[in-house]
């Protein structure tokens, strides 16, 4: 970023942020993925004069923005759902990061004048990696089934690894004239994975360990901005995958949060969590489309016309490549989980695997990785074609992002995919042991304190066992019993919000004070949340 001193590097970034709000109230007001909205926000934004001088920075993408993103990633991934589709995950991660890799330096020199199979292994490894916000933020709101979510969401935790080492190996071939070796390639991406992983494990107990010392939300929330930071600089101080170091540490400490946290701290980090990474997803995904300029401007030898010929015909190399992949590549995962690890999952259809291809959206790793690339070989001559595969990978991230994802809904919805899951029965049945351990223990104690507890634990049994009837019948409920749910839930709600203009009247009237408002208002707002959680998923079910 140019600026030409403290205030106007703020005034900046205050025209960024203000761009961010805006615009995400647009793609809210539209109903579209927020992702969609901002690049094409920050495309049209990028020729109107006076527009803020941004450019992106590599390591500030690299060492700045993707640790946090990819800890809070982590942190929301179910590991039971993440070690179940393993094998279908690395089959993306792995094997389609090298089907990519491969298949675009075989196409490259095909395609574009003045590429060689080393330049399109670059090009192809630069591109390799997807973006894991825009994929599952667009799965989700289209309902998606739950399953081909976890596979999407493993896939772009894990492939930013592979595809950052293909990328290292690609550009030492070329930089330094090494011949490239696929042991050696191998080798440095086991490296790279093991000692990464043990990197993340390592920090991972180590915070856990200090997390017993400690009770302090803002102590706690601080140092969990610490920790992905500190993992991805251990991990790659090592030579390894800083990229796979975070995700480990945060999927441990996702786990055994729920040991060592409080109910306050718990609220506080969620709330501090989602605000930090919806900032910095939109000031990138801002930023990817302010940079169309920058691009344009470093090429000079192809018309305008020609570069989108290039740009589209590249896009659909990828596209294809990605869905040649999906279909033998999903039959192998399916056949290695149940010959081998006896998974028991059925086959998937052409219909599941055909949206799982559709879904290869490329976001703003691929862009800092083609920015990434030096400028000069080791005998001092020009890196060959680096600002055309910088408007390559620009134009696979527009029309990945853009047409992919906003065709992506119509197509779940053509082939019948959409909402297929149903009602959550595995939370419901959750929800009834869990009532069934508290009588259970209410029952235990019964008698075993004084006369006045005896009363009060009469009382408490009598609460858990209308509670436990409730959720008995509230369980995989039928649409009638699912009508009634909504309409008690929504003025459960509304008398939240009556109670809430009383307090707040109390307070403007001098009979509570500013203190007791506050007290009265996060009491309210639990149950509200409370509440509205229960919408939002009554609503998916």
């Amino acid at each position: 970023m140019q600026a030409g001193g403290i205030h106007v590097t703020e005034l900046v970034f205050l025209l960024l942020l203000f761009f961010v709000v805006s615009f995400a109230v647009l793609a809210r007001r539209l109903e579209t993925p927020y992702p969609i909205v901002l690049v094409m926000a920050g495309l049209v934004l990028s020729f109107i004069p006076g527009t803020p001088h941004v450019q992106l920075n590599p390591d500030v993408v690299f060492l700045v923005v993707l640790p946090p993103l990819l800890y809070a990633a982590a942190w929301q991934t179910s590991w039971r759902e993440f070690r179940f589709n393993m094998v279908s995950i690395s089959m993306l991660a792995f094997g389609l990061v090298g089907f990519t890799v491969l298949g675009v330096a075989l196409v490259a020199p095909l395609v574009f004048r003045g590429f060689d199979w080393r330049l399109g292994a670059v090009l192809g490894a630069v591109v390799a990696t997807t973006d894991a916000i825009a994929a599952t933020a667009i799965a989700k709101r289209v309902g998606l089934p739950r399953r081909i979510i976890d596979i999407l969401e493993g896939e772009s935790l894990v492939n930013d690894a592979s595809g950052l080492v293909a990328l290292e190996f690609a550009v030492a071939a070329l930089v330094g004239a090494r011949t490239a070796t696929w042991s050696g390639g191998l080798l440095r991406l086991v490296y790279s994975v093991v000692v990464g992983l043990l990197a993340g494990l390592l920090i991972g107990l180590v915070v856990e360990w200090f997390e017993q010392f400690v009770e302090d939300g803002p102590i706690e929330i601080t140092l969990s901005i610490m920790v992905p930071y500190a993992t991805y600089l251990a991990a790659e101080a090592m030579r390894a995958s800083g990229v796979l170091g975070v995700v480990a540490c945060g999927l441990y400490l996702s786990r055994k949060s729920s040991e060592f946290f409080s109910a306050a701290v718990r609220i506080q980090a969620w709330a501090f969590w989602d605000a930090l990474t919806f900032l910095l997803n939109g000031l990138v995904f801002v930023a990817i489309g302010l940079q169309l300029p920058y691009v344009l401007a470093e090429i000079h030898e192809f018309r305008f016309g020609v570069l989108v010929v290039y740009g589209l015909l590249f896009s659909a190399i990828l596209i294809v490549l990605r869905l040649l992949w999906m279909y033998p590549g999903a039959y192998v995962a399916y056949f290695v989980r149940n010959r081998i690890f006896h998974h028991n999952v059925q086959v998937p259809t052409g219909k599941q695997i055909f949206v799982v291809g559709w879904t290869g959206m490329r976001g703003v790793v691929a862009l800092a990785a083609a920015i990434s690339l030096p400028f000069s070989l080791s005998d001092g001559t020009p890196f060959p074609q680096r600002n055309f595969i910088l408007f390559l990978t620009f134009s696979v991230i527009l029309v990945t992002l853009v047409l992919q994802g906003l065709s992506l809904p119509y197509l779940i919805r053509a082939l019948g995919l959409s909402g297929a899951e149903g009602p959550d029965c595995e939370e419901a049945e959750a929800r009834s042991l869990m009532l069934k351990a508290a009588i259970e223990h209410l029952e235990k104690k019964r008698g075993v304190k004084s006369e006045d507890f005896a009363s009060v634990s009469e009382e408490m049994l009598r609460l858990y066992r209308q509670r436990l009837e409730g959720a008995e019948q509230d369980a995989c409920a039928t649409p009638e019993r699912s009508s009634v749910l909504a309409k008690r839930v929504e003025l459960i709600r509304e008398l939240a919000r009556v109670e809430r203009q009383t307090a707040v009247q109390l307070r403007n009237q001098g009979r509570i004070n500013d203190e007791v408002l506050r007290e009265l208002q996060y009491e309210l707002d639990l149950t509200e949340t409370k509440y509205a959680l229960a919408s939002r998923r009554m609503k998916r079910d």
